[in-house]
């Protein structure tokens, strides 16, 4: 099934937003307990915003950076016809390895962890990338 592939994309999109959304929850919450102030927030994020208040914020940059070049892949081979089940487990695994990142990032934030993740997702999009390479026709 050819629409198949753009399922992750929709997930990681779909996990995005979710994100997006505890930015949100985080801020107001910290407003509300008075251990942020409006003008904390003037240009970007000052140094007086708690950590906690901070990571889902930099979550959602790091969802917004490289996932860009997934994004484009997934597009890609959709238009191509690249649906392969190789393909499409690695844009499956790409996705798991973005969430996992991100729950360690914003849970208990073990640095070696979320890098391992990390890595470990830029090991498979670049596969990934790799396969679309030599999938394409030559002409």
């Amino acid at each position: 099934m050819r629409v198949a592939i753009l399922y992750p994309l929709f997930v990681l999109a779909a996990w995005t937003f979710l994100i997006l959304v505890l930015i949100a929850v985080r801020r107001l919450g910290a407003g509300f307990a008075g251990r942020v102030h409006v003008s904390d927030f003037r240009f970007g994020e000052s140094a007086k915003v708690p950590s906690d208040v901070c990571l889902p914020n930099r979550n959602y940059m790091n969802l917004l950076e490289l996932p860009v070049l997934f994004y484009v892949l997934g597009l890609l081979c959709y238009v191509t016809g690249q649906h392969s089940p190789l393909q499409l487990g690695l844009a499956w695994a790409y996705v798991g390895l973005r969430v996992v990142h991100s729950l360690i990032h914003l849970g208990y934030n073990n640095v070696y962890h979320r890098l391992a993740a990390f890595a470990l997702s830029n090991g498979v999009l670049l596969a990934a990338w790799l396969l679309a390479a030599i999938g394409l026709p030559l002409d």
